[in-house]
């Protein structure tokens, strides 16, 4: 094995980095300026060609050791392959983070020498005796120089502009059911970008017999485009963000897909200061301050009180103010960057100590 150089650091990435998925973007390569800044030389090990949760990385170890790195950060990806190659870090001496979003896997967190999670409810899942190895690090917020400008039409004839950003093709609204016939609703999904007349025909077939008693189809839905998509929100009066909260447990736990989820999608909109009706979702609940900087509404009755309630610019301009405020530095790349750093040094310092 060649000299270690502690400050070069290694990552493992879920998605190729030419056209990486959000969380690849967004916890890794969004970082690497702040990395730098601080010192270290991030440099990427594995580079899929496709994204996949569980790669084969067979000879990882051996090659990085070679190369002289410190530490290996493996972002989000799992399995055999992996923890092999993590068991083998550890024999040579090389210090490895896992970054995870939404699985629980005390295996791999056990193998890790730290671990990375979006969420403290996330964190909490894990086993009570790994806690103190697992760290939480944000979503950092992406572009805090864009903010919404808001209209001031009101009255009981003003209708409401609404944004729903998924990464799915939606064709009822969750939690929410009918959409309020003063509400015109825009999906930003996965959906064609240039759709055929009988695609489109289809998609408002689809989308009137969710919707019974209306004869409009309820939504209008457009391609995400991870650019436009900004001018989509901006377009809006406000967020929602309704989450299916029935019971779909992750494989062997009694907690949902739905709970373990980011708080990215809400702190994007709060960032850009639009006004947020939400679902209970757990890392949700510690940001939203009940009709002051955003509301969450548990039942269909909450969704159209929330719904109602900003319906005046005026509110809409205070909740959006208070919620781009609430969030623009807790949840800034800065901030999620130091807290990366600081965990990368304590796996530093203890990989130094125990050699």
């Amino acid at each position: 094995m060649k000299h270690v150089d502690g400050n070069r650091i290694g990552f493992v990435l879920l998605s190729n980095s030419a056209c990486p998925l959000p969380s690849t973007r967004i916890a890794v390569l969004n970082l690497f300026p702040y990395l730098k800044a601080a010192g270290y030389d991030p440099q990427i090990v594995f580079d899929p060609l496709s994204a996949s949760e569980t790669p084969d990385v067979s000879g990882l170890a051996e090659r990085v050791a070679e190369q002289g790195f410190g530490l290996i950060y493996f972002q989000k990806v799992h399995g055999p392959s992996v923890l092999a190659e993590m068991r083998a870090l550890r024999a040579m001496g090389i210090p490895t983070v896992y970054g995870v979003c939404d699985r629980i896997d005390d295996e791999i967190v056990s193998i890790a020498d730290a671990t990375v999670t979006v969420t403290e409810f996330l964190r909490q899942q894990h086993a009570a005796e790994l806690h103190d190895r697992i760290h939480v690090v944000h979503d950092g917020i992406e572009h805090p120089e864009i903010q919404c400008l808001h209209r001031d039409e009101a009255g009981p004839s003003a209708r409401l502009r609404a944004v729903l950003v998924t990464s799915s093709t939606l064709e009822a609204v969750p939690a929410l059911g009918r959409v309020p016939r003063h509400v015109d609703l825009t999906v930003v999904g996965r959906y064609p970008e240039n759709p055929t007349l009988k695609e489109s025909i289809r998609g408002h077939l689809k989308r009137a017999l969710n919707q019974p008693g209306l004869v409009r189809t309820g939504f209008q839905t457009r391609a995400w485009h991870p650019q436009r998509v900004y001018s989509d929100l901006l377009e809006a009066d406000i967020g929602i963000i309704p989450v299916d909260t029935g019971f779909n447990p992750l494989p062997g736990r009694k907690i949902s897909y739905w709970e373990v989820k980011s708080e990215n999608r809400l702190t994007l909109k709060m960032a850009l200061g639009l006004p947020v009706i939400a679902s209970p979702v757990p890392a949700y609940l510690d940001i939203i301050q009940q009709g002051i900087n955003g509301y969450i509404a548990r039942s269909r009755a909450e969704w159209l009180d929330a719904i109602d309630a900003l319906r005046d610019p005026g509110h809409r301009r205070e909740v959006g103010a208070a919620a781009r405020s609430s969030v623009l530095e807790r949840f800034s790349m800065e901030a999620q960057a130091r807290k990366l750093i600081s965990v990368l040094e304590s796996v530093s310092v203890e990989a130094a100590l125990s050699d």
